[in-house]
């Protein structure tokens, strides 16, 4: 299986600077110009299957790239962003003062009252990674998600259960593409590349020619 993680365009959550979690959003003016772009560059890339998020973000983002590619929508919540409770819409510094506990730990996993546990996670990434290794072994398969879940999910593939623990180190910037494969003789996955952007190159000189930066 050949499995694609992109990230959704940016969306007004992102431009306004809010921590979003669950909280829906639609995509931003730019958001949506990125979301144009990754679609052009996918329809050089085999896929049998796409799934999305259900969040507006995520979900509008997989739409466009699914009639760039002649594919099917599949709304998935198990893909969804990492729920945040008490945090959702507030700034990173908002949350730093009303949540102390957030200078020490990472916002995904600082275990606040109200937000998806680590265990809960953990059971989420394997509950993904099992649904789709027995449906798609041997497809070509695209997922529409979000930064902190995708990173997340590449800490469970390479640490299993003890990925809360470690650093995490993975930058998931907007309709990035990261490409992982399992081949058929083994159950170990092969991470291809990360938080690819290429698509976005033309995008950033569009922009700068015409004022957007």
């Amino acid at each position: 299986m050949n499995l694609y993680l992109i990230r959704h365009g940016e969306s007004l959550g992102n431009l306004n600077g809010e921590i979003q979690g669950c909280k829906d959003y639609p995509l931003s003016e730019l958001g949506k110009r990125q979301v144009e772009s990754v679609a052009r560059y996918l329809k050089n890339i085999e896929l049998n299957y796409l799934y999305s998020s259900d969040l507006t973000r995520a979900y509008d983002t997989a739409k466009v790239i699914g009639q760039a590619k002649g594919l099917t929508v599949h709304k998935w919540e198990k893909v969804r962003e990492v729920h945040l409770g008490p945090l959702q819409g507030l700034s990173r510094n908002e949350i730093y003062e009303q949540f102390p506990a957030t200078l020490k730990r990472s916002i995904l996993t600082s275990g606040i009252n109200g937000t998806e546990t680590t265990d809960a996670l953990t059971k989420r990434c394997q509950y993904v990674i099992d649904q789709l290794q027995l449906a798609h072994e041997n497809d070509d398969v695209g997922i529409v998600s979000h930064g902190g879940f995708i990173s997340i999910l590449l800490m469970y593939l390479l640490t299993g259960d003890q990925w809360p623990t470690l650093h995490r180190p993975f930058q998931i910037q907007n309709t990035s593409i990261t490409h992982i494969e399992w081949s058929k003789n083994s159950n170990k996955p092969l991470i291809h590349y990360t938080n690819r952007t290429q698509h976005l190159e033309s995008l950033m000189d569009d922009q700068s020619q015409v004022g957007f930066l």
